[in-house]
């Protein structure tokens, strides 16, 4: 029995649901894990997905809820498949079989007890590649707690920093108090980032490890490094929403230099469900785009990713078709 599930208080929204008895919580799920996709996923930032991918595991469900959500389809809980802790860990284990970087835990906030207790069996089992925790970053710090010892790289969004935005596009007025407490307990957990050379990974013997320093001047001779551990906070363009945008990452690099890297995103796409939204239906220009990078380099910012062509497309999108569940 999950103690925090019987009165839900696993997220910031502290709903209440009695998720062990069947009821459904904000995040539109119950007790059991809900899994829509399971594979090699190849569209994360480089030092993740490298060229073998990384294993992502998308979880059913959001305790955000975003209006405009590019995976919405899963985001409501209502398209997943059900599965035990058991058959979670065996899946990780799948996925280091066929190659993967990492595994990639794909907004699992609502399901963190059961994640960790699926992470326990496949390493009895023999998992031993990195854990990615890939989240929203509405976390509270208790939950992001449980998780020490247990992840290797955070990969949280910092969405926005005006609570106007945040109230309106998530409904979460405490967003950036929030989501800026839980990134700085998962820097606190993992440090400075660490990264190996891609053929490395999945070894347990002769490592070759590297700092920020190093990844940078390997990365450039056309290396393929892989983060081993460490924090990258990706921030979404959203249409005219700049100036925000610059807040975020002008705090960013205040707050952690060289503790984190900062990927810098494009890839916003207008979905037909965020049409009561009319701001919001148009992609970000690339002169808003360049706009933000070029504010980043004039602040100095080494240690970061941006996206280059026309990345906002619906073909970015996986099938969230049960594939690997």
């Amino acid at each position: 029995m999950i103690q925090e599930m019987e009165c839900c208080t696993l997220c910031p929204r502290g709903c209440g649901a009695e998720r062990m008895h069947g009821k459904n919580g904000y995040c539109g799920v119950g007790n059991e894990i809900k899994v829509a996709r399971a594979s090699l996923h190849m569209w994360e930032e480089p030092c993740i997905s490298g060229k073998r991918g990384s294993g992502a595991v998308f979880f059913a469900g959001c305790n955000l809820g975003c209006v405009f959500c590019q995976n919405h389809n899963i985001a409501s809980g209502m398209t997943g498949k059900e599965i035990s802790v058991e058959r979670l860990s065996e899946i990780f284990l799948s996925l280091q079989e066929q190659g993967a970087n990492n595994i990639n835990l794909v907004t699992g906030t609502h399901y963190v007890p059961q994640i960790v207790r699926s992470l326990d069996l496949a390493k009895q089992q023999g998992l031993r590649i990195p854990i990615v925790y890939n989240t929203g970053a509405y976390e509270t710090v208790e939950n992001i707690k449980r998780l020490e010892g247990y992840v290797d790289i955070y990969l949280p969004d910092l969405k926005y920093m005006d609570s106007e935005l945040s109230k309106e596009y998530s409904h979460a007025p405490d967003y950036f108090s929030v989501a800026s407490a839980a990134i700085e307990e998962m820097v606190r957990q993992v440090g400075i980032p660490l990264f190996v050379r891609e053929e490395f990974m999945g070894r347990t013997e002769e490592k070759q490890w590297y700092d920020v320093a190093s990844y940078q001047s390997m990365d450039e001779e056309g290396i393929s490094m892989i983060m081993r551990r460490g924090v990258i906070v990706r921030h979404l363009l959203l249409p005219g929403c700049s100036a925000d945008s610059k807040k975020i990452i002008r705090y960013l690099l205040q707050t952690y230099q060289e503790h984190i890297f900062i990927s810098i995103m494009n890839q916003y796409t207008p979905l037909s469900h965020v049409s009561a939204y009319p701001e919001m239906m148009r992609k970000v220009t690339p002169e808003e785009y360049e706009d933000v990078v070029n504010y980043a380099i004039e602040l100095g910012i080494e240690n970061g990713f941006v996206q280059e062509g026309d990345v906002a497309e619906e073909s970015f999108i996986p099938e969230f078709d049960g594939t690997g569940v």
